[in-house]
């Protein structure tokens, strides 16, 4: 028997704190055929007794919140697909779950309800998430299948969505269906303090695998939430999917009570302190390369990714034999394409995203120009007083090796690189020699107590301390009218 699945879904991470709304151009969209062609779908192909049946998935740098007509115009796009799919057996849902659309609380719950209404009650809908995606009673309700990332910096995304595809598969070919528990904790903590290759959320995370094989336990979750959305959902969660409700609400009490316990516990990974002392420790150091991260605007946690306060301090403490990778500033690289290679100018950098981003001025030099697909994709490298800068016209990390081959640069040659980023990607931690974090600000400043708190429900860690808390799993609604008529 052959099995009609289709796939779909939106990802991306939204702070409430970053005022530069995402519109259509920020996203990678795939649409129909392209969906199953990209590489984190590419397991699709490998699927058997299963038709495929690609809609539409766009997926973003994280940023600020989602422009409600490019949200409503990738719904419509979305749902006319999966209408026009109909009949399925079952639908699978690729999402990060904190996205935040202007004007919208659960952006994810829209979504999720919208595809439950077109596809019925009578199939399974599955779904993949970001841990550090926000969940909902809502989402829970119209799901029977869910699995989150289990590390962080992530190198498990691929192996999460084959979870989750592989699980509504076996659904459809046992006819068992499983059913969603969840147990909200209200703990709120940043990525770059729960990182899973520091403890005490190493331990925690490497408990899941062995939660899986118990005995009607089919994928244990732990969500760390998003804190940057000051929104009501916002919080930290158990998520387990299974076929024995018993189980499940023990396994979900277990997973909420350990994260609780330790909630006191979480730390930075790495060095971490105010710009100043890191930039102190990088100047004594005989070793290369210290990587500084520059957390507060790091655009994979939701950050601006145009400011250039870190620059500014470089440039004040003549700091040479630096690289900035990069600051997004449009302007500044279409005038240095205007002057083309090699040329001298005097630029304005930074603050072209938000007006409350601080900015620079330098005499530079155009050392490199980088046009690989059209405007939107430009890249400058310039070079002032030994410091030197890579700017992109779009907001977008550097994460990887290639980002920098790609412009000829070797960031192991430089004595500091300073990336916009938490905790340091896989291929950057290892050759950091040492790793920094600077707490700088941005719209992901780590001081998350003084982070803007009008909307988040309470009482919750770290913003208030003095309460207790019990777990407390709840079931789906369609688990619960499964299992008892609902009551």
């Amino acid at each position: 028997m052959t099995f009609r699945i289709a796939v779909g879904g939106i990802h991306t991470e939204c702070s409430t704190g970053n005022p530069a709304l995402m519109t259509a151009e920020n996203f990678r969209v795939l649409k129909g055929d392209a969906l199953p062609k990209a590489d984190y779908f590419s397991f699709l192909h490998d699927a058997e007794n299963v038709e495929i049946l690609p809609l539409l998935h766009a997926r973003a740098v994280p940023g600020g919140p989602v422009s409600a007509d490019t949200y409503r115009a990738f719904k419509a796009d979305f749902l006319k697909r999966l209408q026009a799919s109909l009949p399925l057996d079952g639908l699978y849902l690729a999402m990060h779950g904190a996205m935040n659309v202007a004007g919208m609380d659960d952006a994810e719950a829209d979504w999720i309800s919208a595809a439950r209404e077109v596809v019925g009650a009578d199939y399974p809908i599955a779904v993949s998430y970001d841990l550090h995606g926000n969940v909902s009673q809502t989402i829970i309700d119209q799901i029977d299948i869910f699995a989150a990332y289990r590390t962080a910096p992530h190198i498990d995304v691929r192996e999460t969505m084959v979870r989750a595809f592989s699980m509504l598969v076996k659904s459809l070919e046992t006819g068992v269906r499983p059913g969603v528990i969840w147990a909200p904790v209200p703990v709120l903590l940043p990525g770059e303090r729960t990182s899973t290759e520091d403890e005490p959320a190493a331990s925690l995370y490497r408990k899941l695998p062995d939660i899986d094989t118990r005995d009607g336990i089919w994928d244990a979750n732990l969500m760390v939430g998003y804190v940057w959305a000051d929104e009501p959902r916002a919080t930290a969660c158990a998520v387990v999917t299974a076929t024995d409700r018993a189980a499940a609400e023990k396994a979900a009490a277990e997973i909420a009570l350990a994260y609780w316990d330790a909630r006191e516990d979480f730390a930075f990974g790495p060095v971490t302190g105010p710009l100043s002392e890191m930039l102190e420790i990088a100047e004594r150091a005989d070793t290369k390369p210290v990587i500084l991260a520059d957390s507060g605007d790091n655009p994979t946690g939701g950050g601006v990714g145009d400011r250039a306060d870190v620059l500014v301090a470089l440039m004040e403490g003549g700091f040479e034999d630096a690289l900035i990778a990069g600051i997004a500033d449009r302007p500044a690289v279409e005038d240095c394409f205007a002057a083309g290679k090699g040329a001298v100018l005097d630029l304005f950098i930074g603050g072209t995203l938000d007006d409350r981003s601080p900015s620079a001025t330098a005499t530079a030099r155009v050392i490199r120009l980088d046009d690989p697909a059209g405007p939107d994709e430009r890249q400058a490298v310039v070079e002032t007083g030994g410091i030197t800068i890579v700017l992109s016209a779009r907001r977008r990390p550097y994460h990887n090796i290639a980002d920098f081959t790609q412009l000829g640069l070797d960031p192991k040659a430089f004595r500091l690189l300073v990336v916009k980023s938490g905790y340091l990607s896989p291929e950057l931690a290892p050759i950091a020699n040492p790793n920094l974090m600077a707490l700088t600000d941005g719209a992901v400043n780590q001081d998350i107590e003084a982070l803007p708190n009008h909307r988040r429900r309470g009482p919750c860690y770290p913003f208030q301390r003095d309460f207790a808390y019990a777990p407390e799993p709840r079931p789906s609604k369609r688990w619960k009218a499964a299992h008892d008529g609902g009551e």
